[in-house]
């Protein structure tokens, strides 16, 4: 991969995690910070595959998947709660 491109790439996913972050501590609704942190493990994932596609390693990949499928379960759960105030019946 082009080091350049890779350079920008990451420099532009930390902006954009500096912008969520940004997000989740002036935000004023719950579904909004929900979103916010669920984006900041969308870029992650992302870095994580971006990584690992340079290094030509692949548990940066197994990472990028533990890490969307939790991320994916814990924004269920905190929706859960947001709208009925606890999370299993």
């Amino acid at each position: 991969m082009n080091d350049t491109i890779f350079s920008i790439a990451v420099v532009w996913m930390a902006v954009l995690i500096a912008a969520s972050v940004v997000l989740v501590v002036r935000a004023r609704s719950a579904p909004t910070r929900i979103l916010a942190l669920d984006m900041i493990s969308l870029i992650l994932v992302a870095l994580l595959v971006l990584f690992g596609d340079s290094e030509g390693v692949s548990y940066y990949l197994d990472a990028a998947l533990l890490l969307s499928v939790l991320s994916f379960i814990a924004v269920i759960a905190a929706c859960r709660y947001h709208t009925e105030g606890k999370l299993f019946r």
